[in-house]
């Protein structure tokens, strides 16, 4: 019997579209539970589960509903059949719910039986919708448990002009995620200035968050090497052979399973931001 691989063999491995057949696991399916669409590569949580349609919403917020075929989801890299999660719905919002030994996408100890809680004042920026997709994929247990949401800046150009308008305070405070947040580039000036004791800013060394990424976990031995003055996602999209970034980028986030598969410099910016920004919540305790 041929068993369904757990991860795709290469990043320019295409998706596999035929159903894996009825002796597919059958996977309580509750809401939050990070699942991926294989036709269309759509990666989201789930929103409702029923034995006919999933409803999926994304990390910028776009909600779609699939029909419920076995075989058309990836639960943790595994085709699966969802089907609606049993038991009892979970304790009342603010209740603490169970810590498990089972881990999240972020290494954290999974709770079982918590709700989402209400946003916090704070929250996380990030500069665009890839380092959106990436983060909720990885820390999105997290996030929700802490009541911790994530926004797009869309160019850290416009770090200042979103921080005038949120006006962090105690109990407000903002965590900004910038990408190439090296000595002399662009996003080190925009960075330096910023003086506000409620804000943290901090990032990795890579151009894009796609070089976050550990290239092993996509089936390469290395990013590309895009020369200067070239747009390094169209550069890296023609050394691989994927006609547009929008193909590239759905494989790179379906071929992260787990914090294990990102390079540490992003790991430890986006860990050091969530404990930031939840560090004075006056509403704890």
């Amino acid at each position: 019997m041929t068993v369904a691989p757990r991860r795709p063999s290469g990043i320019l491995a295409g998706p596999i579209d035929d159903p894996a057949g009825p002796a597919l696991p059958a996977v309580g399916a509750p809401p939050g539970l990070m699942v991926l669409h294989r036709p269309s590569r759509f990666a989201g949580t789930v929103v409702d589960c029923s034995t006919d349609a999933v409803v999926l919403c994304d990390a910028r917020g776009e909600t779609r509903r699939f029909p419920n075929a076995p075989g058309t989801f990836l639960v943790d890299g595994v085709p699966a059949r969802l089907v609606p999660a049993a038991g009892p719905a979970g304790p009342a919002p603010g209740t603490t719910g169970r810590v498990t030994d089972a881990r999240t996408a972020s290494g954290s100890r999974a709770v079982v039986g918590a709700r989402a809680r209400v946003a916090r004042a704070g929250r996380i920026l990030v500069e665009g919708i890839h380092d959106a997709e990436l983060v909720e994929h990885v820390w999105g247990d997290d996030l929700r448990l802490e009541g911790v949401v994530v926004e797009r800046l869309d160019g850290a150009d416009r770090l200042a002009e979103v921080l005038r308008a949120i006006d962090p305070a105690p109990g407000r405070r903002v965590g900004v995620l910038l990408d190439h947040l090296v000595p002399g580039s662009k996003e080190a000036r925009i960075a330096a200035a910023v003086a506000h004791p409620c804000v943290l800013v901090t990032g990795t060394p890579y151009v894009d968050v796609w070089a976050a990424v550990i290239p092993a976990a996509l089936g390469i031995p290395a990013w590309p090497d895009i020369p200067r003055g070239t747009d390094w996602k169209a550069g890296v999209c023609a050394a691989l052979g994927v006609a547009e970034p929008r193909e590239l980028w759905r494989r790179i986030r379906a071929s992260v399973r787990d914090w294990t598969d990102l390079e540490q410099p992003l790991v430890r910016a986006v860990e050091e931001l969530i404990d930031f920004v939840t560090a004075d919540d006056p509403t704890a305790g």
